[in-house]
Order: structure tokens, then C-alpha cells, then sequence
């Protein structure tokens, strides 16, 4: 049989050409079909509000929960202020129990927690309000759970101020987080042994408390999230908070945030 050449070829591409759009189809995006929704994370932000009112004093807020550190300052401190629902105080020492201060705030709401200590050197007219907890106990207060830690000095020179079990640190759980107020104290063992902290309210004054460098090797030990450098001036000035902030962020995922405790110095 004579072979057209011409038909031959055109019968070879209509096979291929049907061929190919047999494999054809509609396009798929590889990518897309093996894509999946990125997963959106999104740091939670803390209910807990802190407004530093000077050295040693602060203002948490939590919910409907006003609660007080060591009160110092008078009135005009605490102007504009909620009531607070709750009042800790550390210690004996003038700038964590203020006698004046205390007078003169609106305490109609609160339950005041104290060490025994304290309890003994508030006026009478206190004593129904008074919420006696010392080292070691963990009380419920309103629905929040306090715990007191032991605050004492380790150093020789320094054992006159403050002895163990006279004052009391505090934990303070407030929903999920954990709050540390160190009040006067060395990096005492207790402190270092702390467990699951949220935020770190941190002493660091001589003669009275701590080095920075104690201070910092505490927290470092005990590692909570955030920590508040605080109760930091001594007779020589302010202590070296960007020091601390040095030797902790350093090494560490600690983040270290400064309040200003003291308005007008700089």
C-alpha cells in the first residue's frame, strides 16, 4: 500500500494532541490544597494592673479586687485611688507600716493581713479588720489565696534589722498568675526556692536589704516571668536597677520591667 506521507504525519500529531488533553484538566494549586490555616498565637495580656506608688508601695488591681502593698505616702498619695478591698503589710518598718497613712485612708471595704508583728503595733481600732498570717501559712482572703514567705537578712551587719519571722513576704494568686512581693529581705533560701512565679516584686537596698547582684542571682534561681525591680533607694541613693536588669536579662528570658517608684528623682 503507497503510504501518503502528508496523512500520515497529520494522523501522528492529531493522536498526540488528543492524548495531551486527556492529561489535561483543571489546574491545581499544589500549595493550596496541602496548605493549611497558619496557626494565629496570641500572647494573652494580664488582667492584672500595678500602679507603683512609691518605694516599697503599690496598688494591684484584678477584676473587681483592689488590693494594697505597705500603704505609705498619706492621703495625697492614694487621691483618685479605689478603695482597696484588701491591704498587706509586710513588716513594722515605717515605710511599709504607716500608722498616719492608714488613718487616713477609706478602709470601709478592706480586710487587712498582717504578720503578728504588726498586728501588735496597730491601734486597737484595727484589730476587726486584722487577717493575722505568718511564715509558712497560706489564707484566703476574699476568694484570693495569700501566702507568706519569710523576709530576714543573712549578713552578719545586717541581722539587726530585720530577723526571721518577724515580717512576711507575700505570693499572691490572682486567677492564673502568681505574684511575689519580696518585702524587706536578703536571697534568702525560701525566696530562692520559690516555684511558679508570675510576677516578681523585688527588694534590692544596702544596708538594709540587698546588693543587686544577691538580687539578681536570686531571681535567676527561682526564674519567674517578669520580674519588678522595687524598694531600691537606701541612704546612698537609688541602687543600680539597670545593673540588675544587666545580670538578669544577660542569661535569661526574664523579662525585666522598671516601674518609677520614685516620682521627681531621676
Amino acid at each position: 500500500m503507497k503510504l501518503n506521507i502528508p496523512c500520515f504525519l497529520l494522523i501522528c500529531f492529531l493522536l498526540v494532541n488528543c492524548k495531551s488533553q486527556k492529561k489535561e484538566g483543571p489546574e491545581v494549586d499544589n500549595e493550596s490544597v496541602n496548605e493549611t490555616p497558619e496557626e494565629v498565637v496570641e500572647k494573652k495580656e494580664s488582667d492584672i494592673s500595678i500602679d507603683p506608688i512609691e518605694h516599697a508601695t503599690a496598688i494591684i488591681k484584678w477584676k473587681e479586687k483592689t488590693i494594697y502593698i505597705d500603704p505609705n505616702g498619706g492621703p495625697k498619695a492614694f487621691e483618685g485611688k479605689k478603695l482597696p478591698n484588701i491591704v498587706l503589710i509586710t513588716d513594722i518598718h515605717g515605710d511599709h507600716m504607716n500608722i498616719d497613712t492608714l488613718d487616713s485612708l477609706n478602709l470601709s471595704k478592706a480586710e487587712i493581713v498582717v504578720p503578728q508583728a504588726v498586728a501588735e503595733r496597730l491601734p486597737a481600732s484595727y484589730t476587726e479588720r486584722l487577717v493575722i498570717i505568718n511564715n509558712g501559712e497560706t489564707k484566703e482572703v476574699q476568694g484570693i489565696s495569700i501566702e507568706a514567705i519569710p523576709m530576714y537578712n543573712l549578713r552578719e551587719e545586717a541581722l539587726k534589722f530585720h530577723e526571721k519571722g518577724r515580717g512576711n513576704g507575700y505570693v499572691i494568686t490572682l486567677g492564673k498568675e502568681r505574684i511575689y512581693f519580696s518585702g524587706d529581705t536578703e536571697d534568702i533560701p525560701e525566696m530562692r526556692n520559690l516555684k511558679y512565679i508570675d510576677k516578681a516584686f523585688v527588694c534590692m537596698n544596702l544596708p538594709y536589704t540587698m546588693t543587686v547582684e544577691s538580687a539578681a542571682d536570686a531571681v535567676l534561681e527561682f526564674k519567674p516571668k517578669q520580674v519588678y525591680p522595687y524598694h531600691y533607694r537606701g541612704p546612698e541613693g537609688l541602687s543600680d536597677v539597670n545593673k540588675f536588669n544587666e545580670l538578669v536579662s544577660k542569661d535569661s528570658d526574664i523579662e525585666v520591667i522598671q516601674l518609677d517608684w520614685y516620682p521627681g528623682i531621676p
